[in-house]
């Protein structure tokens, strides 16, 4: 028996920029005039997307309080990209999911964090374990005055109201308006270490790409996100016809999970692409993407580190809501295929019809447009 569902026509392809038409919230403290503000706790462990944006708001909160100190209490591998970041003077972690799993972990947690003495933390992570963390940093006497997360739930102890799902970026920007923090950067905030930008500079100058224009194109996403791809044969076809539009070069950057994919790619057409999947830093990526002439992906952490260079972007979403998971930045548009059962965020699917139906020829009237405009 054929299990297979038929596939569903794409008749029309919505496009999705960011909106910041949501109502603010109001402020309810003003604690960037606060003199008791001195030091202050930044939570934010996962996910890569989630870490990459909420660096923006990072941004926001250091501008806010020029002078108070800051740390960041960030999870394995994600504290790397903070390694050379200016903004913190101290970058801490607690591997609480692996190797400090359980009391132990959570014992060093609330140790340091009553050493330290914060006088403000800001929780953006804002999950069932920090609060957990939190809650218990309140039982032993030692959580400071001023606690904030992204919704209005215990442990914290600025909350504000709830709102519907929607993009992370606007759950921490209401967040800090209700404390007086003011959301000024729009895009990312990144900042790579020398090794990163001569990694950066020897690549493009190894490829050429110091010399010639290319396109970014970003076909993976991470392994247990397989319907999040748009498909090999997809992209293949896309670098021909970007190409053709007068690109010089395509370069195809991804990690371990899309690695396959990146190298069937490359063998379409060898000439002209350049396939760097697994080559680079994680903070290399944005020196690269400051060339690019355009950037092209699917849903990937890789395309949030892309919006940390303002270059244009173009996300390719089927069963996750762009509304929820694009990138931020002026510069970033998305496009859904407009079918019954998109933000599906199913791991499965028996007909996938939101991404193979979902042609080149839709993805290239945006290829197009980016390039009248850049």
């Amino acid at each position: 028996m054929n299990l297979t569902t038929a596939l569903i026509p794409v008749d029309k392809v919505n496009v999705f920029r960011q909106d910041d038409s949501e109502l603010p919230q109001p402020m309810l403290l003003d604690l960037p005039n606060n003199p008791d503000i001195k030091k202050i706790l930044i939570i934010k462990w996962s996910s890569m997307g989630d870490v990459v944006i909420s660096s923006a708001v990072m941004q926001d909160i250091r501008l806010a309080f020029p002078h108070a100190e800051m740390h960041l209490n960030a999870m394995p591998p994600w504290h790397h990209m903070f390694a050379n970041d200016s903004r913190f003077s101290k970058v801490w972690t607690v591997d609480l999911r692996k190797s400090e799993r359980g009391w132990r972990g959570i014992k060093r947690w609330l140790g340091i964090v009553k050493q330290e003495r914060y006088d403000l933390i800001v929780d953006l992570q804002t999950n069932d374990r920090t609060r957990l963390l939190l809650a218990l940093l309140r039982l032993t006497g030692r959580a400071p005055r001023y606690m904030l997360g992204n919704k209005p739930l215990l442990p914290y102890t600025v909350r504000q109201q709830a709102i519907p799902q929607t993009h992370v970026i606007t759950l921490m920007r209401r967040s800090l308006a209700a404390i007086g923090v003011a959301a000024k950067m729009q895009t990312p905030v990144l900042y790579s270490t020398l090794t990163d930008r001569e990694q950066a500079k020897a690549i493009l100058a190894k490829h050429q790409l110091d010399t010639q224009s290319f396109a970014v194109l970003l076909p993976g996403s991470h392994a247990a996100g397989q319907t999040k791809r748009w498909g090999i044969a997809h992209f293949a076809e896309l670098a021909k016809a970007v190409h053709e539009q007068g690109v010089s070069r395509i370069v195809l950057i991804g990690g371990m999970d899309e690695a396959d994919d990146c190298i069937k790619i490359a063998a379409y057409h060898p000439e002209f692409i350049v396939n760097l999947c697994g080559q680079t830093t994680l903070l290399a990526l944005p020196e690269i993407y400051r060339y690019a002439s355009m950037i092209i992906g699917n849903d990937t952490g890789t395309a949030h580190l892309a919006a940390v260079a303002q270059r244009p972007i173009l996300v390719i979403c089927g069963p996750t809501d762009p509304r929820r998971v694009m990138p931020i930045g002026p510069q970033v548009v998305a496009i859904q295929a407009d079918i019954a059962c998109k933000n599906c965020y199913q791991k499965t699917c028996s007909h996938h019809s939101c991404m193979k139906n979902l042609t080149v020829e839709h993805v290239m009237v945006h290829v197009k447009a980016m390039q009248k405009t850049k």
